[in-house]
This record gives structure tokens, sequence and C-alpha cells, in this order.
């Protein structure tokens, strides 16, 4: 089956699929991106996503790429429709244009959009049986980590360092000894209380549309949780820790730094958070296979 790219209004065939030499997005990570998981063919968590990339817009003071968010949504779902995607992501990046190479932002530019898809398998059962193992590395991030930005090398060095250490994800550490979060997902543990603990919203994290959903569902499941920041050696010793993203899901975490967590087994709470939310992504989301278009 073909794959195809849409670039600025065009679907291409993926391999065809480039913008411009002079883009902001290739020269100063000056663009902003969301992911979308797509389960069973819906699409799940739209709302807070793309509520979240115009958050990052706005923050970056960058024009919307599309007249409305329908137009944006339609072309969505046409791609995932396109390239045949059950069960997947689809990737959005909006970055602030074409212009001669000057780091001011230029006064008359139409932004870049860019969208692609995978497929991937969202219930890797063997990673979830055993869990998975992170290690902490120091924090080398800007300082606005709420904005979604496309300034990802950090992440990358923190993702090679976790896969040369045999780990699945990196945990960062700020100049403070707390935690912040993961290298493309939020850090959680669970106290002897069974009390979640996971960061407050501020510009330290990335706010996850996962972590939100997870917090909900948490509430609506009557389990108790804090957000506030959490040491090193708390996370360590934590009856139960786990991470959350788009791609992940709830994903148990039984390995920090080569220390056991808990009994070395993925914990009770993070399975049961991870049901939840497997069953919360397979309800009333908008059906791709219902859209409309070429």
């Amino acid at each position: 089956m073909p794959r195809y790219a849409y670039v600025n209004g065009q679907y291409l065939p993926h391999r065809d699929a480039m913008v411009h030499v002079e883009d902001r997005g290739f020269q100063f990570a000056d663009g902003v991106y969301e992911v979308v998981t797509v389960q069973d063919g819906r699409l799940v968590d739209e709302e807070g996503h793309l509520n979240r990339l115009n958050r990052s817009l706005g923050e970056l003071q960058m024009a919307s790429p599309m007249a409305s968010r329908t137009a944006l949504e339609l072309v969505m779902r046409t791609l995932i429709r396109r390239n045949g995607v059950v069960n997947g992501i689809i990737y959005l990046q909006v970055t602030r244009g074409v212009a001669p190479r000057d780091f001011r932002y230029p006064s008359r530019t139409k932004p870049t959009l860019v969208m692609t898809t995978r497929h991937m398998d969202l219930n890797p059962v063997a990673r979830l049986e055993r869990g998975v193992a992170v290690i902490t590395m120091p924090d080398i991030r800007w300082k606005r980590r709420d904005i979604k930005s496309v300034a990802l090398l950090p992440q990358a060095m923190g993702k090679q360092m976790a896969a040369e250490a045999g780990a699945f994800e990196g945990w960062m550490v700020d100049d403070d000894g707390t935690i912040t979060e993961g290298c493309s997902s939020n850090a959680w543990i669970v106290t002897d209380d069974n009390v979640l603990v996971t960061r407050e919203p501020t510009t330290r994290i990335l706010n996850g549309i996962t972590r939100q959903s997870v917090l909900r569902l948490a509430a609506d499941e009557g389990i108790g949780f804090e957000e506030r920041p959490f040491s090193v050696a708390e996370a360590r010793a934590a009856k139960e820790a786990f991470l959350t993203s788009a791609t992940t899901y709830v994903t148990p975490v039984t390995q920090i730094d080569g220390e056991t967590i808990g009994d070395g087994l993925p914990g009770r709470l993070a399975r049961r958070l991870r049901q939840a939310y497997w069953q919360y992504a397979a309800g009333d989301h908008a059906d791709v296979q219902a859209a409309k278009g070429p």
C-alpha cells in the first residue's frame, strides 16, 4: 500500500515529501508538533492534543497553519485513511515557514504544515508483563518545557544514553535533584500509601495529554494523587513507578538506575490505570472511518 505524507496542502508519496531549505523549523527549530494516537481507527485524546498545539503556537506567536480546526481534522482523517492506519500515530508539525535566514521573526511568512503517519503495536505484551527500565540523567533543556517545541536535541541525547545503558527511557533530573519527566514521557511513582505522585504542570515539564487523562481516570477510580516534585531517591524507593505518553499509554517501570522497584513486577495501580486508559481510548472518540474527503 502506498504511503503518503501531507505537506502544505498536498498529499504526496512519502519519499517525495520535503520542505524548503530555508524553512525555519530546519534552521532554528522554530516550530511545534503533536503526536496523536490512532487506536482501532479512532483518534485518542484528539481535542486535548489540538488544544495544546494551539497553545504552543500562541506561546511562540506563530499563526495557525489552517483556517479552521475542522479543516485540520479533515486532513488528519484523510491521511490516516489513505495510509490504512488502524493502530498507530499521526504526527503533526508546524513551523513558522520559509524566510531568509534571520534570528528575528519574519513579518510575513506562511506556516509550514507537515503530517505523517506510522503503524504501531499499541499493546506490546512482553514489555507490559516485565515492565521497563529507566535511567536518570541531568535535565539540560531550556526553561520553556511546557511548549511542545521541535527543539528535541537534549531529549535525543537522553534517549541515546538510555539505549546505550539498555534502558527504555531516560528520566531527567533538575538542578534541585528532583525528576522533571522522561525524554518523551511523564514520570510517575506510587507511595507506600498507594498515592500517585507526578510533577505539577509548570514551565518545567510538558503537560502531557495522556498524563491529564490518567489523572482524570485516577479520580474516577477513587485513586488519590499528588502533583508535586519527587527526588531520585524517592523514586528508587517507591512502591511502584510508571510512565505515560501518547504512544506508550501507561507503562510500568520496574527498574530505575539498575535498582529494582517494588517486587520487580509491574505494580497493581499501574496495571489498573493501564486497563482504564485502554478502555477509555477505545471509547467515544472521533471515528476515522466516518471521515469524508478525497
